[in-house]
């Protein structure tokens, strides 16, 4: 039976979403604050590159999207280390072959957008800020830039897809024991900008994520189709290298100089673009319920997490996909689907949330020194010894659909296995020999 469903947020996770029930012939509108991006173009300065991976791909397969994202999506392989010396160090991410895709945010959100629309009970509606929700009767509101109030009355099904400052949430957040906890880290970030070579060629490896790890600090590169490369420093807000620190042109090219020392050729705008992108705050977002009548929350609007797994983007699609799934189980029992959907997701938003806050100490710090580089290869070999077994805590993550709830708990446990061997003498010499594989093996067949 056809509902009347209304999506607030015509993001990356809304479009998806749109697309989605689309598809299962309900009737659709989507409201979004932001203009439309395909007439008033992608707004850069606050954006961090996407990392696609296995369970984006197949949230984007179920829609017949895979297939255009590749093209305009670049593969990498690996992370490439650059040390203070400028000197670069190649490790891969997976298995031969395997590899995340950097993948433009406004490509990829004007792809979905233009996909939903083919359908006839599909609508748009851009410039309109959501200024109310009234769960009781079903009803929403909204802003036009003109100051024009638009009324959104007896929708059967609501979903706030409008991020991390959602304002469905908002509403949310009024009604009987519902549960919010927002925290503001205490670093941020600020997008640059590496410009193509002559006749546009990357002017580093272009299939690989680069880093610049620098212990509290960090800077990253994803590459684009055009042969330029999206950066982005992530530092503390105050103190030591820090973006409070950073207070002239001359503390910026000094900063870049001594840290970044490779870096600082490539981006002849360094200082002006600097200057002109906003420094960025990251927020976290745990809420619970999810649900509150008619309406649910979805993708960031429900756990909005830091990026440093590169899943905050593909949480949401797998959200979309087990709720269609979860849909097809119901027979379309809405009040059920939601309910279980909301049950079976949190865990998932709560593990990926603690994940990618770790994360952000692997590649800042952990990613630069030599133990923990050793401690990967050792972990790699074992893998590959005993897969399907043991996996590598980042393939659970990123190339697999094992939930991340079961990915986060395998991979605590996991490391009780690679901090015994890490503690064996000589580690560094014996490391590739079948001792370590045996110390494995028992640990293996025990767990």
């Amino acid at each position: 039976m056809q509902k009347s469903i209304t999506i607030v947020g015509a993001g990356l996770v809304g479009s998806m979403l749109a697309c989605y029930l689309s598809k299962r012939g309900h009737k659709v509108n989507v409201y979004e604050r932001r203009p439309d991006m395909r007439k008033a173009g992608y707004i850069g300065g606050r954006s961090i590159n996407l990392a696609l991976s296995y369970r984006g791909w197949k949230a984007l397969s179920k829609i017949g999207l895979d297939k255009a994202v590749t093209e305009m999506a670049i593969p990498m392989h690996g992370r490439m280390i650059h040390d203070l010396n400028g000197n670069t160090q190649l490790t891969p991410y997976g298995k031969e072959g395997q590899a995340i895709f950097s993948v433009s945010r406004g490509d990829l959100n004007r792809l979905m957008v233009e996909e939903a629309e083919k359908f006839k009970d599909v609508h748009f509606y851009f410039d309109h800020r959501c200024t109310g929700v009234d769960f009781d009767k079903s009803n929403l509101s909204f802003e036009k830039p003109d100051g024009e109030n638009v009324a959104v009355k007896n929708t059967d099904i609501i979903f706030g897809a409008d991020g991390a400052f959602s304002e469905v949430r908002y509403k949310m957040q009024i009604t009987p024991n519902f549960n919010l906890h927002q925290q503001y880290e205490p670093y941020a970030y600020k997008e640059l900008h590496i410009p193509p070579g002559e006749g546009g060629k990357h002017l580093m490896e272009k299939n690989a994520l680069h880093i610049w790890p620098r212990g509290n600090f960090m800077m990253i590169a994803l590459p684009n189709l055009d042969g330029s490369f999206t950066v982005t420093l992530f530092a503390p807000m105050e103190g030591e290298n820090s973006f409070g620190s950073l207070k002239t042109d001359a503390d910026v090219t000094a900063f870049f100089k001594k840290h970044f020392p490779d870096s600082l050729p490539l981006m002849p705008e360094l200082t002006k673009t600097f200057n002109e992108n906003p420094t960025s705050s990251l927020v976290t977002i745990r809420c619970f319920p999810w649900v509150y009548k008619n309406a649910a929350l979805i993708g960031d609007a429900a756990h909005a997490i830091v990026p440093f797994y590169g899943q905050g983007m593909i949480c949401g699609f797998e959200d979309v996909k087990e709720l269609d799934e979860i849909l097809d189980a119901t027979n379309e029992d809405w009040p059920m689907a939601l309910d279980k959907y909301q049950h079976q997701r949190k865990p998932n938003g709560d593990a990926i949330l603690e994940l990618a806050l770790h994360n952000y100490i692997e590649m800042r710090d952990l990613s630069g020194r030599k133990d923990f580089q050793l401690r990967t290869q050792i972990e790699k070999r074992i893998a590959e010894k005993f897969s399907p077994r043991f996996m590598t805590h980042y393939s659970m993550v990123v190339f697999s659909d094992l939930s991340y709830n079961e990915a986060k708990l395998r991979g605590e446990k996991q490391n009780e296995l690679l901090d015994k061997i890490m503690a064996m003498p000589n580690i560094e010499q014996i490391w590739e020999s079948e001792k370590v594989l045996k110390v494995a093996e028992e640990w293996i067949n025990a767990n």
